[in-house]
């Protein structure tokens, strides 16, 4: 089947500064399909290209078989956005807001089940200028979903959201998903990427850095286990630096820190007990998306990278 968004060698740049350096990927029929990178990455830039509030330098952009500049209004009836930023007339009700937005779409979602499955029917009748930034968020969603699109694109999704909110959202995007649902997330939040996201773009100065699933990525950056301990007596770190499947040692205080492949704790473990030395506190790490993500582009993710 074709893909659902296709991006082909897309650039923008703004004055002197390249944001999107030839940016191609693809995103198939039902899948969530994330986008992460640091804080000028150039993923918001991307993705308000695909829907057609910016105008690329160069490049070709198809969503559903359409151009998000010369087909924007048929486009617009297919396809949600949920905004990194955006604003409401502060007098406007949340159940204004929906009802209203409702209306411009043929077959609208049922926006009062929006409200109840986004924790904001309480909120019905309050002003949007009265909402907690949180409540902000959640309605932002709800305004995205609520033309039942084909496909949606939510930046930042749980941005401002407490631990049970998010996980309530995830849920709720598992299940607009499994309606048939495309979704496109850019996010900051690993645990969000790893529990939604089918595959991965890593995006950094503007480029593709690889695309894969979150298992893959972890997998392609070649990056194994973490063995953390402190030993019961002084020792030398070159003990463990030249042992097969370890790739580095370094020391956090008395703390010693051991990055190595699947095959590094057997072989740790062994020449610590050779030598009487005891791993006190024993603590084994499997590789994340973090590292991964660390391995592959030499950056961290902060809150709020956008």
């Amino acid at each position: 089947m074709p893909p659902v968004i296709e991006v082909r060698n897309l650039h923008k740049r703004y004055d002197d500064k390249i944001a999107v350096d030839d940016v191609s990927l693809t995103v198939q029929e039902g899948e969530i399909f994330g986008i992460l990178g640091p804080n000028g990455a150039g993923k918001t830039t991307t993705v308000e290209c695909v829907e057609g509030l910016r105008t690329p330098d160069r490049g070709e952009i198809r969503v559903l078989g359409l151009d998000p500049l010369r087909d924007r209004a048929e486009l617009t009836r297919a396809l949600g956005v949920q905004l990194q930023a955006g604003h409401l007339p502060e007098r406007l009700q949340v159940a204004e807001a929906l009802e209203l937005y409702s209306s411009f779409y043929p077959e609208p979602a049922d926006w009062r089940a929006l409200l109840d499955d986004l924790g904001l029917a309480a909120k019905a009748r309050t002003r949007y200028a009265k909402l907690s930034g949180g409540q902000k968020q959640r309605l932002s969603i709800a305004l995205a979903l609520v033309g039942n699109p084909r496909v949606a694109i939510l930046d930042e999704l749980t941005t401002g959201l407490d631990p049970q909110a998010r996980r309530d959202t995830w849920d709720l995007i598992e299940g607009v998903r499994s309606r048939g649902v495309t979704i496109v997330l850019v996010t900051h939040f690993m645990e969000e990427a790893e529990r939604l996201c089918d595959r991965l773009a890593l995006i950094d100065a503007g480029r593709v850095v690889m695309v894969d699933t979150p298992a893959g990525l972890t997998e392609r950056a070649r990056v194994g286990q973490r063995i953390q301990f402190r030993p019961s007596r002084p020792m030398d770190d070159r003990l463990l630096a030249s042992l097969p499947g370890v790739s580095g040692v370094t020391r956090r205080g008395d703390l010693v820190i051991v990055n190595g492949d699947d095959d590094a704790l057997n072989a740790v473990t062994t020449v610590l007990a050779r030598n009487r030395i005891v791993a006190e506190r024993l603590r084994v790490e499997q590789a994340s998306l973090e590292d991964a993500f660390v391995h592959l582009t030499g950056k961290r993710l902060e809150p709020g990278s956008c």
